[in-house]
């Protein structure tokens, strides 16, 4: 059993944070693929800053902003009289943030080949501005919408840097999959850290092999 704990950890900070990405990231991605404002590229910059800031740096600057002297963390710590660093809830946040351009980017990309056309025609037919999204541009996006919860649940599985320097590592609380394996790696229990790693191998492998037969089966809708 305290083998298995950090493996439901990451996998219910991983489920957890795909949800919350997917809610956030399409919003941000219909924006990202037709907005015509000025400040879209700097927000397409900011948002892609994960995918090239070490972790430690990203993580470092979330933990002074979750902390109880931080932005975030002050008002948090004020209004629930609980702290946000070394927490499961602190661990989903920075998650978020860390995993956010690994569903955006896909999902930008996906509205971006459907374009407003389709969206357009239900405007004509009456649709409202909610169904004509849900019932037109989704399905024409679903390619998109799977490779986006893939890549956002396989990298918040794969995290290090950014949940050791906010969560750190605390038994059934912030001690996720990555965490353990190196602190089984760092007191010679090679035995244990290998049966994680390749389980975490062989997962990953798997999920990401059916994504790509789905996309092979089932092709992008010409635009």
């Amino acid at each position: 059993m305290e083998l298995l704990a950090p493996v439901w950890l990451t996998l219910k900070l991983a489920a957890v944070t795909t949800l919350i990405l997917l809610l956030i990231s399409t919003p941000l991605a219909w924006w990202l693929a037709h907005s015509k404002s000025k400040w879209a590229a700097s927000v397409e910059a900011i948002v892609a800053l994960p995918l090239v800031l070490p972790p430690t740096v990203l993580g470092f600057y979330l933990l002074i902003a979750l902390g109880v002297n931080g932005f975030i963390g002050g008002p948090w710590s004020a209004m629930t009289g609980s702290r946000l660093t070394f927490t499961f809830s602190g661990l989903v946040i920075a998650s978020v943030i860390y995993s956010l351009p690994f569903t955006v980017q896909p999902l930008q990309n996906a509205f971006v080949a459907v374009g407003r056309k389709p969206l357009e025609a239900a405007w004509c037919l009456r649709a409202s501005r909610f169904d004509a999204f849900k019932s037109v541009i989704l399905p024409l996006s679903k390619r998109g919408y799977i490779t986006a919860a893939v890549l956002g649940f396989t990298h918040t599985m794969g995290e290090f840097g950014v949940v050791l320097m906010v969560g750190g590592s605390i038994p059934g609380e912030t001690q996720v999959l990555s965490i353990a394996i190196y602190e089984h790696v760092e007191v010679m229990d090679y035995g244990t850290a290998h049966t994680l790693s390749a389980g975490l191998l062989a997962f990953t492998f798997v999920v990401l092999l059916a994504v790509y037969i789905i996309n092979r089966r089932f092709p992008a809708h010409a635009h």
